[in-house]
């Protein structure tokens, strides 16, 4: 017998401030890019439902952590 599980679905980002395009990339995890530009970094709902936002360096390999906001707005507009 066969089962499958099925994937948690990627949800859309509660808030979108303008200028910014945030995307869903994996459940509770959405990329963050200047509207039709580059890649600018990643919000993650973390657990306890804080949002985590990460900025990417030069290269965008690594990241830098920004802080933690417990509204998905405050963690948007960081990017700002």
């Amino acid at each position: 017998m066969t089962t499958t599980a099925l994937a948690p679905t990627r949800e859309s980002f509660p808030t979108v401030p303008s200028g910014l395009t945030i995307a869903p990339v994996a459940p509770a995890l959405w990329r963050v890019s200047r509207a039709g530009g580059p890649v600018l970094g990643h919000i993650e709902r973390r657990a306890g439902g804080s949002y985590a936002a990460r900025r990417l360096l030069r290269g965008g390999i690594r990241s830098m952590e920004l802080g933690e906001f417990w509204s998905p707005r405050d963690a948007a507009e960081c990017f700002r």
